[in-house]
């Protein structure tokens, strides 16, 4: 079935699970959460399997093994796909892309090319597109200072500190989400995303 929105079933879903997240509740709205919430985002998916990849939709259920907090239902559902990641929340919906955690090997090769004063110019001016859009660039983590062998007053200092590359883009909830609109803002950003992604793959692999 082609992808026509969430309903506002689906954020009333996750406004109850935050306010009761317990089996008996997930177990009595089970089928509301099959309905509304996971098969949008399985017709979703499909949408935009051609052109940005095949999907895969993560389990709703937490790891509580080894956290303090015991809850045991997400309150997201979240996609991953080749382009990027997606998740539909009570607040709304998010996207992004890039290279969230670089490996040590990936990280050395991204801030080499950051440091290069041609790859690193090109990564700022994608970057200053993608926030003069509104995206957001974050990453796993920072340094709080320099990473070791590079200059404290280096140009490009606050990006050599990031320990990956990404662009995010998320929209409060409101009736566009009941609507193919959704599927619109989530294929600009994800084709935004497209001159970062190929940098990473040039630079850092």
């Amino acid at each position: 079935m082609p992808f026509r929105g969430w309903p506002v079933e689906a954020v009333e879903f996750y406004e109850g699970l935050a306010a009761d997240n317990s089996k008996p509740f997930w177990l009595e709205n089970k089928s509301v959460f099959e309905s509304v919430v996971r098969a949008p985002m399985e017709s979703l998916l499909a949408d935009l399997a051609e052109e940005f990849g095949t999907g895969r939709i993560f389990r709703p259920y937490r790891d509580v093994r080894f956290s303090k907090d015991k809850r045991p239902y997400k309150l997201n559902l979240a996609a991953h796909l080749p382009a990027g990641y997606i998740s539909f929340s009570a607040d709304g919906l998010f996207v992004g892309s890039g290279l969230y955690l670089a490996e040590t090997a990936q990280l050395a090769r991204l801030r080499a090319a950051i440091d290069d004063d041609g790859s690193g110019s090109e990564l700022e001016s994608i970057l200053s597109d993608l926030r003069a859009w509104g995206g957001e660039i974050v990453a796993h983590g920072q340094l709080k200072t320099a990473p070791r062998g590079y200059p404290k007053d280096h140009p490009r200092i606050e990006l050599l500190r990031q320990k990956g590359m990404t662009m995010s883009k998320s929209w409060s909830a409101g009736p566009w989400l009941g609507t193919v609109q959704a599927r619109d803002r989530v294929v600009d950003a994800l084709r935004r995303a497209r001159p970062l992604n190929a940098w990473l793959d040039r630079y850092v692999g």
